[in-house]
């Protein structure tokens, strides 16, 4: 089976833009420390990880409309300006320019960029995983994706905290081992803990503890509430159970913010391409950028 590399995108480049410094410039001055950071990281995870097939991931919403109509507190707080047809996510100036240089230098170079509209790159990848017989690395900072693992198809999550060099790779049972919880039961532990980087406030009173208490007792939230449903007291955390009840009306919205969609109608060819796509474009690209070091790298790991 030939291994798919499934990247958070955004989350990539955000890391860069903080990780290399803003000295980092093109010839004009414009900083494009994400640019080079970001290829920089996709040619280390080639050369170290060799995927036969990898796609880079975006938002095209990153905050969907039917995330915000659920729980109108998502994301609120990173909202930099508010507009009817999609709020802006507060970014840093010195970001920004470098975003379209990013969408050129992968295209240039052939590597699959996917994205689907209404929805963020945390869905294109939750379907994308979905679909795959396996393997399949997701590269992330995003804790979200750590719903996806499943070891019976080699889903895993290589989690970027630490950085690149230093990738914690997460199945379930690493899942398991750090936040006491079936392995595959994320969505439903992040659902009644919350998340306040997020804007989810959780359950009131189900902090992280009781919540894995929770979901290891019954198995996920739809265990939780059946058990609330049909009385059974047994195996809820003092005061856990009166908490669950009254959050009723915000579990089942949250629910849906917190689980990555994983049926997107998408189209994308993944094979990773041994030679740039437009080898002009990319020489193109890489003189007015300063480009050339990282493209020579990444060209190298190809």
């Amino acid at each position: 089976m030939s291994r798919l590399m499934l990247l958070d995108t955004p989350s990539l480049y955000f890391r860069a833009y903080f990780g290399v410094p803003e000295s980092v410039k093109a010839p004009d001055g414009t900083p494009v420390n994400a640019v080079r950071g970001l290829i920089d990281m996709i040619a280390r995870l080639v050369a170290d990880r060799r995927p036969e097939r990898l796609v880079c991931c975006f938002d095209a919403d990153w905050r969907p409309a039917f995330r915000v109509a659920a729980i109108p507190s998502y994301k609120a707080h990173r909202v930099a300006e508010e507009r009817p047809g999609g709020d802006v996510e507060e970014t840093p100036d010195t970001l920004l320019p470098q975003l379209p240089v990013i969408d050129a230098v992968l295209d240039a170079l052939g590597l699959a960029r996917s994205w689907a509209d209404g929805y963020e790159a945390d869905d294109v990848i939750g379907t994308l995983a979905a679909r795959d017989a396996g393997p399949v690395d997701i590269v992330t900072g995003d804790r979200d994706l750590f719903q996806l693992v499943d070891d019976a198809r080699e889903v895993r999550v290589l989690y970027t905290a630490r950085g690149i060099r230093n990738l914690q790779v997460f199945g379930e049972r690493e899942v398991s081992e750090k936040y006491g919880i079936p392995g595959r039961a994320y969505a439903d532990f992040a659902t009644l803990r919350g998340d306040p980087s997020d804007g989810l406030p959780g359950v009131p009173g189900v902090g992280e503890k009781t919540a894995a208490a929770l979901v290891t007792r019954f198995g996920s939230l739809a265990g939780i509430l059946e058990a609330v449903d049909s009385g059974v007291t047994e195996g809820f955390p003092a005061g856990s159970r009166k908490r669950i009840e009254a959050a009723r009306a915000y579990l089942g919205p949250a629910e849906l913010v917190c689980r990555v969609v994983t049926d997107l109608p998408l189209t994308v060819e993944d094979a990773l391409p041994k030679e740039p796509k437009d080898p002009e474009a990319l020489v193109a690209l890489a003189d007015r950028w300063n480009l050339a070091s990282p493209v020579n790298r990444l060209l190298a790991a190809l």
